[in-house]
């Protein structure tokens, strides 16, 4: 049945998965409700959702006419509900539509509220160890229109996922997430159609989003509860190894370990996103792009654990190839995780992608 959303009760199971603005899942087919469910629906202005007939226990379900959809002030407060009992994915969207709501507040100036920011982004940074490799698909959650949203909260996730596979302390990596989380703050900063603007960039508009480290370090270096390390980080997160970075041209150990990390996935998020200028690339030859340049622009032991990560490949998994032939993996050879051999669907054929460069997984395929 068709209910509105003030209708719900805990217990109501959905029919059909409920879509946010952006026209993705926010609670998928099947989900039994909760009260933060519930409070997850109202936040994201849904208003209809189709409900079984009978709740979880198996009574009958009878939603009262007199319901009144609860005001703004009337509505929980979700930095108090219990957000691991989310489905991941909403919880996520919940944040990117939040972290919108600040950065609103910091492009008219209002300053950084640390703790509010603090009780937004931990709780899901402290579910990478659930999600795992999920980390890397982040991408798909992504439109060009709410990219820099996005952008964000999964460098923040990603970030911190690359710090706990290296082996930090807990406290460490979600350090190197808040971190990740903050520096686009500055962005705020800049003039608002360079943000969003259509097309390239040019290079008086990059000089000008090459303010932002800065901006972003201004933002929170008065505030006594970020730690220096995260003060530092934010500055240096476009630094490069070979000083081609910015805003200060730091090379090498110069360059904090934290803000090192957030660089590669910071790239490998910007890259795997479709942009209002560009269009999006397959994770699988962005990485590709960073063993190129691991020697020379990033860290080679954060790509390589990168890498590591993400091409968690095994055999029998099914692939789809850039030019659009699919199969299965065969043999993955550790020198060159990204170019296993398929055997294609078509003709049974073994195809070893390390003799075919014009070729790349283009993604995991789901059939």
């Amino acid at each position: 049945m068709r209910v509105k959303a003030s209708q719900l009760v805990p217990g109501c199971i959905l029919l059909n998965d409920v879509k946010g603005k952006t026209n993705r899942p926010i609670m998928h087919k099947n989900t039994v409700l909760t009260s933060e469910h519930i409070v997850v629906l109202e936040r994201f202005l849904v208003t209809e959702v189709d409900v079984s007939t009978k709740l979880e226990a198996g009574e009958l379900f009878q939603p009262q006419n007199n319901q009144t959809q609860p005001t703004q002030e009337a509505q929980p407060d979700i930095s108090l509900t219990k957000q691991d009992s989310m489905p991941f994915n909403a919880h996520y969207h919940l944040v990117v539509n939040d972290y919108q709501s600040l950065f609103s507040q910091w492009q008219s100036g209002i300053t950084v509220d640390i703790k509010k920011v603090r009780m937004l982004i931990i709780p899901l940074l402290e579910r990478v160890r659930e999600i795992g490799t999920a980390v890397f698909t982040l991408h798909h959650e992504a439109t060009k229109e709410a990219y820099f949203y996005h952008h964000s909260v999964a460098i923040g996730m990603l970030s911190a996922y690359i710090g706990m596979k290296m082996d930090l302390p807990k406290q460490e990596w979600i350090q190197i997430g808040l971190a990740a989380f903050l520096s686009d703050a500055g962005m705020a900063k800049i003039d608002h159609s360079i943000i969003t603007k259509q097309q390239t960039l040019t290079a008086a508009d990059m000089e000008q989003v090459k303010l932002h480290p800065t901006y972003s370090y201004r933002m929170v270096k008065s505030i006594p509860a970020v730690t220096k390390a995260i003060k530092t980080t934010i500055l240096q997160h476009h630094e490069r190894e070979d000083g081609s970075g910015y805003p200060l041209g730091l090379k090498g150990d110069t360059i904090h370990l934290y803000a090192k990390i957030i660089a590669v996935c910071d790239t490998y998020h910007a890259m795997t996103c479709e942009r209002n200028y560009r269009e999006k690339q397959s994770p699988f030859k962005v990485i590709e792009e960073l063993q190129v340049e691991q020697f020379t622009r990033f860290d080679p032991a954060i790509v390589h654990t990168f890498i590591q990560c993400l091409t968690h490949f095994s055999i029998g998994m099914r692939v789809r190839l850039s030019d659009g032939q699919t199969g299965a993996i065969v043999f993955i050879d550790k020198q060159s995780p990204t170019r296993p051999i398929i055997r294609l669907d078509q003709n049974e054929e073994l195809l070893k992608l390390t003799d075919h460069p014009s070729l790349y997984i283009s993604e995991i395929s789901e059939s």
